[in-house]
């Protein structure tokens, strides 16, 4: 076997690869939230984008590409570059970036929060015949974010079923699709609001850990309370699953997988923080 291919089957180095594959791999999701976000604009704006609207149009997306570049700040400052550089100007340079990426990140839950409310405001919507609204501008919900015009086949299965109108739209839907788009919609907050208090509680371990008080009791204590809110998180995760909703389903699976990656590099700075002070002459036998 060539030596250069020996190498690239080390073991660090395909833990190396296989964590900037997952990277890659929710880069490539940003797309397709764009994309999600940008079809349901006509039908949940129908007077187009604003200033005052964009944040809400744009939440998935807008809170995906901040997440990505607080990922990367994860994992600059925990596994690549060294302690005695995070400082100075570069310290409040990658303070700057975090601080405006955690604005973007909060706005994109208040936009959850949002579109959570406005799915949720409906009205009874009566028509005689739901075949009469082919080729006006009503929609119909399929799914969170996934609403399709009205057409035979869907003017069919709309007959004899009590329907409702999402105020302020064109979008109507049976109560049950409501209420499962609603229930998504829910599901978006609490995952949101979760990953929130995850970053916050690992912003309190890289500062402590550069500060040299991140104590293992600590670090533990830290841990355990994160665990109840990954938990949280692969609940949501295996709900998207169940409901069939794969895009934010496999989403969800990897940036579990991704920040797995940046706890195990907080552990092992941790750990080589502890070996270096062990090594470090006694200064009072001196």
């Amino acid at each position: 076997m060539p030596a250069t291919l020996t190498a690239w089957l080390r073991p660090d180095r395909l833990y190396v690869l296989f964590k900037y594959v997952v990277f890659t791999l929710l880069t490539i999701n940003l797309w397709f939230f764009f994309w999600e976000d940008h079809n349901a604009i006509p039908t949940l704006f129908p007077e187009g984008v604003n200033a005052a609207n964009f944040i809400e149009a744009y939440s998935a997306t807008i809170d995906t590409l901040a997440w990505l570049v607080l990922l990367w700040l994860f994992e600059l400052e925990t596994a690549i570059i060294p302690d005695d550089k995070l400082r100075g100007g570069l310290k409040w340079l990658l303070l700057s970036v975090r601080t405006l990426c955690y604005l973007f990140i909060v706005s994109a839950f208040f936009g959850y929060l949002a579109g959570w409310q406005q799915i949720s405001a409906v009205v009874p919507f009566a028509v005689a015949d739901p075949c009469s609204l082919i080729g006006t501008n009503m929609s119909y919900i399929f799914d969170l974010d996934e609403y399709l015009p009205i057409d035979a086949s869907v003017c069919l299965a709309l007959q004899g079923e009590p329907l409702v109108r999402v105020v302020g739209t064109d979008l109507i839907g049976t109560e049950w699709a409501q209420l499962e788009a609603s229930r998504l919609a829910l599901v978006d907050v609490i995952n949101a609001f979760a990953w929130l208090l995850v970053v916050a509680l690992l912003e309190v371990e890289v500062l402590l850990q550069l500060a040299g008080r991140l104590g293992p009791r600590l670090l533990w204590s830290l841990k355990w309370a994160k665990a109840g809110l990954y938990a949280t998180l692969f609940a949501a995760a295996v709900y998207w699953g169940v409901k069939g909703d794969f895009i934010d389903f496999w989403d969800a699976f990897l940036w579990l997988v991704a920040f797995v990656f940046i706890e195990l590099n907080i552990f092992q700075w941790h750990a080589e923080t502890e070996e270096e002070k062990t090594r470090m002459p006694d200064r009072a036998a001196i």
